[in-house]
């Protein structure tokens, strides 16, 4: 349901929610906290980055990927005063311009610790049993072949993680029952919570050697964007897969390409790169001991649902003078 009145509360929604019926990603229940007598909100017109003229139409903007940048605000003190968005990443926003602008940044870590921790285990059950290679040999009734392709247990074997906060913590706490030895690298982590949930903190070199299983689950900045580099993954073992699920430019996809192809190490899954959407001659798509999803493995019903349901409260506390629980204040 949609309001109209100049006085209300105006909710921009970025139209990149809506799938091809034009019905939102995340369902109708999460509207329902939007649905009340003092707010109005619409879906904005398709756009890759807010527009100045947008920024003085509302007064909060929930995106999911749709950009903001320093021009987003043009030369007038905006109108606006949160965007909210849907996921934990704010790379597509410029948080310096929304400080300086006294704008608030809110992200949803609820809505996605435990879909992308599980997103990470599907790529590790995935990869561990060859299953996106066993789908062609039967397709191709190759039967008889699958004795040539076995697959790596999981038992006594190391799980990586690059980052562990909510999302490599949860990741974790739901990969126990396999029975697998856990490390992490992360200068932000508590060892003491870490001991807890049975992960080892190591160093970054002993993380790349060590792990059968690395999975990438830090935030994208200045410090991590080309971290994974050719000199990282050539520690990998032959036998290790590289698991990324956070952010594309946190790995040089050039290395990562060369290590897969020169059998450098055994596999890969993918959910991001370094150019979104992934071009159709991108030479990992040819490689065939690669997963790859759009950047979208954990859009489910529940996580989809979660997003939006955190957006918008956090919309509705800064609307009635209170911060957002999850606002972002620094990089």
């Amino acid at each position: 349901m949609q309001y109209s009145s100049i006085n209300k509360y105006r909710v921009g929604i970025t139209s990149d929610v809506l799938m091809s019926d034009g019905q939102p990603i995340f369902g109708d229940k999460a509207l329902h906290i939007l649905d009340r007598p003092d707010i109005e909100w619409e879906y904005m017109k398709p756009s890759a980055v807010i527009g100045p003229d947008e920024v003085t139409r509302y007064d909060a903007i929930c995106a999911m990927l749709t950009r903001f940048t320093p021009d987003s605000l043009g030369r007038n003190p905006p109108r606006l005063k949160i965007i909210a968005r849907f996921g934990v990443g704010y790379d597509t926003i410029d948080i310096s311009t929304c400080q300086k602008a006294g704008i608030y940044l809110s992200i949803a870590p609820d809505g996605v610790r435990r879909p992308i921790a599980v997103s990470a285990i599907t790529y590790i059950l995935m990869l561990s049993q060859k299953v996106w290679f066993k789908d062609k040999l039967t397709r191709a009734g190759r039967w008889n072949e699958k004795s040539d392709h076995i697959g790596t247990g999981l038992t006594n074997r190391v799980l990586g993680s690059l980052g562990v906060g909510n999302i490599g913590t949860e990741m974790f706490k739901l990969a126990k029952p396999f029975d697998m030895q856990f490390i992490a690298h992360d200068p932000f982590a508590d060892p003491h919570k870490m001991a807890e949930i049975g992960v080892r903190l190591v160093d970054l070199e002993i993380l790349f050697q060590s792990a059968d299983f690395l999975t990438i689950n830090c935030p994208l900045n200045l410090k991590t964007q080309g971290l994974v580099n050719a000199q990282l993954i050539g520690m990998m073992k032959p036998s290790a897969y590289l698991i990324n699920t956070a952010r594309g430019p946190i790995v040089d996809e050039k290395a990562l390409y060369l290590a897969l192809k020169n059998k450098k190490i055994a596999g890969a899954g993918l959910d991001v790169f370094e150019i979104e959407p992934i071009a159709p001659d991108n030479p990992l798509l040819k490689l065939d001991n690669v997963i790859v999803t759009p950047h979208g493995i954990c859009f489910t019903d529940q996580c989809m649902e979660g997003l939006a349901q955190s957006a918008f409260r956090s919309v509705v506390d800064v609307m009635e003078g209170r911060k957002p629980l999850y606002e972002v204040t620094s990089t």
